[in-house]
């Protein structure tokens, strides 16, 4: 009997009528507002997105999609948030869309009721928010945590520094991760909170912008906690989402350097041949080919079971692992073949190489994700 016979081992690759709409929608969408060289003029910019973008992300209602329509969204899951995120890394649009779903999603995991109705729907409908859950330790376990929280005279007193904190500055809320009487802890801390606070980092993609935020002495009333019991589930949580969308926006980058290499060698021209008739540049992206739809697959699949104890985690794990692995290797060899110039920041295989990295360092790279899927196997 065919494995494929047993609906349970049957492929769960496919799109749902949501994803495919917003597949359509999403790729021209991100064509026209994020053209390369409008990313390139963004970089010079200080908060390095359009604000007129984002006002329309959140006018087509994208920024509710994940969530429930009680609380102002419009209810529909993790799944149908990537297509929309594989299309803004095939442009390398930059907005604080990732981070603000990613924060929406943590509050409707964990958050308290009351917190819920505060500033999930402020959210869904277009303020920004983020996440900051990395440390200077570089640990890709959230639960390892040096900034703290202590409780004094009815407050919470802040201590520590968080890294890597993207779109801060345009956030009207940062949920922080602290460590509180020994356990794990989320905390929201508003936008006037951190005046003053705010260091942007330097980071190896220019396209993204990164903060760094001091912690210390900063004093918040108690009901900026979000429930104790539900912190590490949290985190775990936070985790896997992190991990699909930067799967989602890695596989979009992924198709635009092949598309991007292959236009090159469809016209550059070399001892009066085209270059990408030598067949050692066509085994190669092949090759490149090979991952992306790999990666895709993985994604899709991901997607798909998203949020099944066990076999979802599993997916995401390889669905991050596999992008990382296809955009790293597209990138690579997009800067290889476009010989001496491809190693020059005119380049715009450059910009997506720095992206490659990127995604790689926030939530895992590859080796680390394949050792989570050995732990879960064996």
């Amino acid at each position: 009997m065919s494995a494929l016979d047993n609906a349970r081992m049957a492929p769960r690759i496919g799109l749902s009528e949501e994803q495919a709409q917003l597949l359509d929608i999403a790729e021209s969408f991100c064509r026209d507002k994020s053209p390369v060289d409008k990313v390139r003029a963004l970089i010079e910019e200080e908060g390095g997105f359009d604000d007129a973008v984002w006002r329309e992300i959140a006018e087509l209602g994208w920024l509710g999609i994940g969530v429930p329509e009680n609380y102002g969204g419009i209810g529909l899951g993790m799944g149908e948030l990537v297509p929309l995120v594989e299309h803004m890394g095939r442009s390398l649009m930059n907005t604080p869309f990732v981070p603000t779903v990613l924060a929406a999603q943590a509050l409707l995991r964990g958050g308290s009721e009351a917190q819920k109705e505060e500033f999930l729907p402020k959210l869904a409908a277009g303020s920004a928010a983020s996440l900051a859950v990395c440390e200077d330790h570089a640990d890709w376990n959230l639960e390892n945590l040096t900034a703290a929280a202590t409780r004094r005279n009815g407050k919470l007193v802040l201590s520590g520094k968080k890294y890597l904190v993207l779109h801060a500055a345009a956030s009207d809320i940062v949920l922080a991760s602290v460590a509180l009487d020994g356990q794990a802890a989320l905390i929201i801390i508003p936008a006037d909170a951190l005046e003053g606070r705010m260091t942007r980092e330097k980071i190896i993609d220019d396209t993204q912008r990164a903060y760094a935020l001091d912690l210390d002495g900063m004093a918040l009333d108690e009901d900026h906690l979000l429930p104790m019991e539900m912190a590490a589930d949290t985190l775990a949580h936070i985790e896997q989402m992190a991990s699909l969308l930067l799967a989602a926006d890695m596989c979009g980058g992924a198709f635009a350097c092949i598309d991007y290499t292959l236009d090159y060698l469809k016209t550059r021209k070399q001892f009066g041949k085209l270059i990408g008739s030598y067949q050692s540049l066509k085994h190669t992206m092949v090759d490149a080919h090979q991952l992306y739809e790999k990666a895709r697959s993985h994604l899709y699949s991901a997607a798909h079971v998203f949020g099944e104890q066990g076999e979802g985690e599993m997916a995401v794990h390889m669905a991050k692992a596999e992008a990382g692995e296809a955009f790293s290797f597209a990138a690579d060899r997009a800067i290889q073949f476009h010989g001496g110039f491809g190693f020059t920041y005119d380049c715009d295989a450059q910009l997506y190489r720095r992206r490659a990295i990127m995604g790689c360092a926030l939530h895992g790279d590859t080796r680390y994700h394949r050792r989570k899927i050995a732990e879960l196997m064996f």
